[in-house]
């Protein structure tokens, strides 16, 4: 039988439990009018590593490029999420773009709480291997 270390085990626990934790969060604090509904809107969050979006050069760099793609502000979540709102039309523009209008993260790499349940998950696979590997010699 495979052991698995208990605090590698806690601590990916841990972080699923924090990406839960935003997901439901960020579902509580977005609330859309009907007519937001009805009237042809696309919604998105941008997510940061850091807390950019409490620079205030920073931000305004980033909404002035969201705002090429037609992307306005709804909402600063934090430092590190808000929401964006944009007319459906403004998807006709999208491929004269030289960024990706639906990406949702800024900087290195995506939400580290992620990329801390994925290196957590890998973990898990290699010690799993590992202790199988001893156990058949």
């Amino acid at each position: 039988m495979t052991h698995i270390p208990a605090t590698t085990a806690a601590t990916t626990a841990s972080i699923a439990a924090e990406v839960q934790k935003r997901a439901h969060e960020e579902e509580q604090m977005t609330q859309y009018t009907q007519a937001e509904l009805e009237g042809g809107w696309e919604f998105k969050f941008l997510r940061s590593n850091g807390n950019i979006f409490l620079k205030p050069e920073k931000r305004a760099e980033i909404l002035n490029q969201e705002a090429r793609a037609g992307w306005e502000l709804v909402e600063i979540f934090d430092g590190r999420r808000i929401r964006l709102k944009r007319p459906s039309s403004a998807k006709k523009k999208d491929q004269a773009l030289d960024f990706d209008p639906y990406r949702t993260n800024i900087g290195m790499s995506s939400d580290p709480l992620g990329a801390s349940l994925a290196l957590g998950l890998l973990l898990l696979v290699a010690v799993g291997g590992v202790a199988l590997y001893m156990a058949s010699r």
